[in-house]
C-alpha cells in the first residue's frame, strides 16, 4: 500500500526576504525533505554504508551530505550552549580525508571522550577557529592540552591557553625514535648493497650454498628485520628474536639505535621522578653514540623535554584522540570518501559528538 500526504505552502512576502515559501512545521527552512526523512536519513548515514544509505532512501549521496549538515545544524540548536562548557582536558590532533593534503583538525574532550570541535584544515588559521568560538573566559579554564608536537598548535595553545599544561603525545615522540631507527637500518641496508654489487656475480647450486656472497645475504638480512627492530621485545616472535640477535654481532651500530629507541620508550612507563633522571641519561647518550638520526633526535626531545615529562606526570596522551581519528576514517571508507569537509564534520559530529541521531519514532 502506497500513502500520499498532501498539504499546501503558499508563498508569503516576507518585507526582509521577499517572497518565500511559508513555514511548515514538518520540513526545515528550503529543505525537500520532512524532518522524519531526514532523521531516518542521518541515522542511516552514520551506521551504513554510502550505497545502503542511497539506494533504500533513493536519493543522491550529494543529498545525503546536505540532509546530515541540516540534522547537526538543527540538533546544536535544539540545545543550550554550544557543548564547549566545562572542558578542561582537551586532545588536539590532524587527520587527512582525502588525496592532495586535504585535513581535518579535531578536538576531543579528555573526560567526556567525546569530539567536541573539527575544522578544515591543519593550519593556526583554522585552529584559532576553535579558541575564537571559545572565548577567552572558557580558554583560562583549560587546564591540560595534549598533542603531537606540531608547531602550529603550540604556538596557538601557549597564546590562547598560557596557564594550561602541554603535552606532547608520548605514541608521537616514540614514532619519532622508530622514524629515526629505520634511517639507520635504510643506511646499512644501502651500505650492504653498495658491497654487493663490487662482489662477484651469485653462484647457483650446491656453490652458491656453500660460498655465501657476504654483501647479499647482509643486504637481505636487514630488508627483513624491520618488524624484528619495531615491535616491543615482549612482543616478538622467536625468529625476530633471533634476527635481534643477528643484529648485535652484525651490525653494532644499528643494535645501539635500537636499544636507544627502547630506553626511550620506557621512560614513559615510569614514575615521573625517575623519568625526569632517566630521560637526562638518554639526552646525553644520544648527544655521543655518534648516529646522526639519534643526534638530531636528541635535539628535538630537548626542545619538548619539559612537555614530555609533562605527559609522563599526568599521564596525558592523544590515544583518545587517535581512536576518534580512527572512527572518522572508519566514517570515510563508509562513505567511499567526501567532497565536502563539511559533510564530514557533520556526520563525525553526529557519530562521536553529543549529538547522537535516532531512528523516528523511537525513544
Amino acid at each position: 500500500m502506497v500513502t500520499f500526504l498532501e498539504a499546501d505552502a503558499p508563498r508569503v512576502r516576507c518585507p526582509e526576504h521577499g517572497v518565500v515559501v511559508a513555514h511548515v512545521p514538518w520540513a526545515a527552512h528550503d529543505a525537500g525533505h520532512t524532518h522524519t526523512f531526514d532523521q531516518q536519513v542521518a541515522w542511516l548515514a552514520v551506521r551504513t554504508s554510502k550505497t545502503a544509505a542511497t539506494e533504500l532512501m533513493r536519493i543522491a549521496w550529494r543529498t545525503v551530505g546536505a540532509i546530515i549538515a541540516r540534522v547537526w545544524l538543527a540538533a546544536e540548536a535544539a540545545v543550550e550552549g554550544d557543548g564547549l562548557d566545562g572542558l578542561r582536558r582537551i586532545g588536539i590532533d590532524e587527520i587527512s580525508y582525502r588525496r592532495n593534503y586535504k585535513y581535518l583538525t579535531v578536538v576531543v574532550d579528555h573526560d567526556t571522550a567525546n569530539l567536541v570541535w573539527a575544522g578544515a584544515g591543519r593550519d593556526r588559521a583554522g585552529l584559532a577557529g576553535f579558541f575564537d568560538q571559545l572565548g577567552s573566559e572558557r580558554c583560562a579554564q583549560i587546564t591540560h592540552v595534549s598533542a603531537d608536537g606540531a608547531g602550529y598548535i603550540d604556538e596557538e595553545v601557549a597564546q590562547r591557553c598560557p596557564g594550561a599544561v602541554r603535552c606532547v603525545d608520548p605514541f608521537h615522540v616514540v614514532k619519532w625514535a622508530n622514524d629515526a631507527l629505520s634511517r639507520v637500518r635504510i643506511d646499512a641496508w644501502n651500505d650492504a648493497r653498495a658491497l654487493a654489487r663490487t662482489e662477484p656475480k651469485p653462484l647457483s647450486g650446491w656453490a652458491r650454498r656453500t660460498q655465501p656472497l657476504p654483501g647479499r645475504e647482509r643486504a637481505k638480512a636487514l630488508k627483513d628485520s624491520r618488524f624484528a627492530l619495531w615491535k616491543n621485545p615482549e612482543n616478538l616472535t622467536i625468529k625476530q628474536k633471533a634476527k635481534l640477535e643477528w643484529i648485535v654481532t652484525a651490525d653494532p651500530r644499528l643494535y645501539r639505535a635500537y636499544l636507544l629507541k627502547e630506553a626511550l620508550r620506557l621512560i614513559f612507563q615510569m614514575p615521573p621522578d625517575q623519568a625526569s633522571e632517566a630521560l637526562d641519561r638518554w639526552l646525553s647518550w644520544a648527544r655521543r653514540c655518534r648516529i646522526p638520526a639519534f643526534v638530531d633526535l636528541a635535539r628535538t626531545i630537548a626542545v619538548y623535554k619539559t612537555r614530555i615529562l609533562a605527559s609522563v606526570e599526568h599521564q596525558l596522551s592523544n590515544g583518545l584522540v587517535e581512536s576518534v581519528n580512527t572512527k572518522i576514517r572508519l566514517l570515510t571508507r563508509i562513505a567511499f570518501g567526501f567532497h565536502s569537509a563539511n559533510a564530514l564534520i557533520a556526520m563525525a559530529m553526529l557519530n562521536l559528538g553529543r549529538h547522537r541521531p535516532v531512528l523516528p519514532g523511537r525513544v
